[in-house]
């Protein structure tokens, strides 16, 4: 089962890596001139979700919890809450564009040990929750399972941490800079993550007029000079999805207190990989520290 499981995460993230290459299938659509709304043409290329769920916590050697909750638009969503034995924090996990939360499961199994609770979520259309993702949509629902989060953290006396990696950045700083600040929210840690959507359309798809299409979508830049929690960013130096430069630029114009780990030889998908123990051991000490 695990080496079957590893094979979907593989896949999964290939996705991942492929959605964003399909900027260029978009770009060349709007290009021929076809009718069909840009806004609902970019997110048809952004978004991968994934309706199969490749395992459970359980499948981990974790307890958990199934999840089930409601958007302010009506929408019913799933998500796990993985409890630590003795937790020093709560994470709400915001995971990226492909896949669903059973393909997050290593990360959310390592985070646990370090007596971590972690509540990991599905977006619209992702997994076993319904409905239809759109980027207004991603932030509707980080914001109903942030209100999840912030009520069980409430009731065990934990600091509540956000977590966003990849596109679960741009969901995570919406999040933390225009509706978290007044809720209790500790600190917020970003891996992977971008700066705007014109500049990753102007990466992946090199025309001109590229970033001007999608000016203003997924705006974290801007967002984050809001942010008013402690920060803290991890980036692969070998990023080719989303380049260091943009996590720099990112982490440039967020406000102190902050902090940036360049992880060297990680690309997108494996940073935690990559970082070993010392990755751990900044997460752990930044939950210490809130």
């Amino acid at each position: 089962m695990a080496e079957n499981n590893k094979s979907r995460l593989a896949r999964a993230f290939r996705k991942h890596s492929m959605a964003w290459g399909l900027l260029v299938v978009g770009g060349a659509i709007m290009v021929a001139g076809l009718s069909r709304g840009w806004e609902s043409l970019i997110e048809s290329q952004i978004f991968y979700p994934d309706r199969q769920m490749a395992s459970t916590p359980r499948e981990y050697g974790l307890d958990y919890e199934d999840l089930f909750f409601i958007t302010p638009d009506g929408v019913r969503l799933h998500g796990w809450l993985v409890p630590a034995s003795d937790p020093k924090a709560l994470v709400l996990f915001a995971h990226g564009n492909a896949g669903n939360i059973s393909h997050r499961l290593d990360n959310v199994s390592r985070l646990n040990r370090l007596n971590l609770s972690v509540l990991i979520f599905d977006y619209r259309g992702y997994g076993r929750s319904q409905g239809r993702i759109s980027e207004k949509g991603m932030y509707l629902d980080a914001q109903a399972a942030f209100d999840l989060a912030r009520e069980r953290a409430t009731q065990e006396n934990l600091k509540l941490v956000i977590f966003g990696r990849s596109l679960g950045g741009a969901a995570a700083i919406q999040l933390a800079s225009e509706y978290a600040p007044a809720r209790d929210a500790a600190g917020l840690i970003l891996e992977s993550t971008f700066t705007t959507l014109a500049d990753m359309a102007g990466l992946h798809f090199p025309l001109a007029f590229a970033g001007r299409a999608v000016k203003g979508k997924m705006d974290s830049l801007g967002r984050i000079k809001g942010i008013k929690i402690t920060l803290l960013f991890f980036h692969g130096d070998r990023d080719d999805l989303v380049p260091l430069e943009l996590g720099r630029r990112l982490f440039q114009a967020a406000p102190p207190p902050k902090e940036l780990v360049v992880i060297k030889g990680a690309g997108h998908n494996d940073t935690y990989l990559k970082a070993g123990k010392p990755y751990f051991e900044k997460w752990a000490s930044f939950a210490a520290g809130l």
